[in-house]
């Protein structure tokens, strides 16, 4: 049976929204999880991916804090192990709901940290797990994309994107000077000098992000008031957190993990990846390199991204 149903379940004391599509409800269900945090994507996957319904049942989630998910939040109390826990509950629901044992995850830059910090603490309902744009560590994650966009801003002679970038960095334990405001700086101008995406050029956050958002039809009036609420709120209580965050230290993972990641990318700098992916163990690991990506391969190369996506996961039961 088809399914095309947007609804709200609750997830550890607040409901949350979620977007559940459908062809054949047999098909092994994939779930979603989103970067930022606070950033959706509902409506870049039902836009882009509807392709992938001949393989899955699609789910996307609008996580606590943003989007169709605002209600009833507390941002004081957000941290990765409660985004964790919100991940398990939706993981389980999607398993109730169409009677499978296991599902399929896949996470891209936060959602990567995410679905990481999940299969390492619930791995049970999960049968592979996907992660591009794949964190590492907070840290040397943010200093590497900080030179990155100071020197090419520097090549560029664009004194003044150099001045911006030096009063907010570079950045300590992942944080910038000024917060969230000097976070954006730095993305902003990253974006303007190719580090984020090689297909989409040098565009803006705005340009990249919020106005695909806005022309999809995928959000209601009250899920666009959580995105412009939910996006600065989360990623400021967050932040901090994450800057400190090192996966490097998480080794041992009970479910397949694969890494489809972007060579291109000065997001989550794209060096940091292989030496701890070959440290890593699981009952199969890959790691396969987009050589024309940036920090999301599904966007710049979405005919390999997707048909590698179909073959590696038929593999594993679901």
């Amino acid at each position: 049976m088809a399914v095309n149903v947007k609804i709200k379940i609750p997830v550890n004391g607040i409901m949350q929204k979620i977007h559940v599509i459908s062809k054949n409800e047999s098909l092994p269900v994939l779930l979603f999880l989103h970067g930022g945090p606070g950033i959706v994507n509902r409506h870049s996957i039902v836009t882009h991916d509807k392709d992938l319904l001949d393989t899955f049942t699609i789910a996307t989630w609008d996580q606590r804090g943003t989007g169709g998910s605002c209600s009833g939040v507390d941002y004081n109390a957000l941290t990765i192990d409660l985004l964790v826990e919100d991940a398990r509950a939706v993981v389980e629901y999607l398993c109730e709901k169409f009677r499978k044992e296991k599902i399929f995850v896949i996470g891209g830059s936060w959602g990567s940290l995410l679905g990481t910090r999940l299969i390492c603490k619930h791995p049970e309902h999960i049968a592979a797990f996907v992660g591009f744009g794949q964190f590492v560590n907070g840290e040397k994650n943010e200093l590497l994309s900080y030179r990155y966009t100071y020197d090419a801003a520097k090549a560029a002679g664009d004194e003044e994107a150099c001045r911006k970038l030096e009063s907010v960095g570079p950045p300590v334990k992942g944080m910038y000077k000024g917060g969230y405001a000097g976070m954006k700086v730095q993305r902003d101008l990253m974006m303007k000098y190719g580090g984020y995406s090689k297909s989409e050029g040098k565009k803006s956050y705005m340009d990249a992000i919020i106005k695909p958002m806005i022309l999809s039809g995928e959000y209601s009036l009250s899920d666009f008031i959580g995105v412009a609420i939910g996006y600065k709120k989360v990623l400021t209580a967050m932040w901090p957190e994450i800057g400190a965050e090192d996966l490097s230290v998480y080794t041992e993972f009970k479910v397949p993990f694969l890494i489809f990641d972007g060579k291109l990318d000065m997001n989550t700098p794209s060096e940091l990846v292989e030496d701890w992916f070959n440290k890593i163990d699981a009952p199969y690991k890959e790691l396969i390199w987009f050589e024309k990506s940036g920090h999301n391969p599904m966007r710049d190369e979405p005919e390999r991204f997707k048909k590698l996506l179909r073959e590696k996961l038929s593999q594993f039961p679901a």
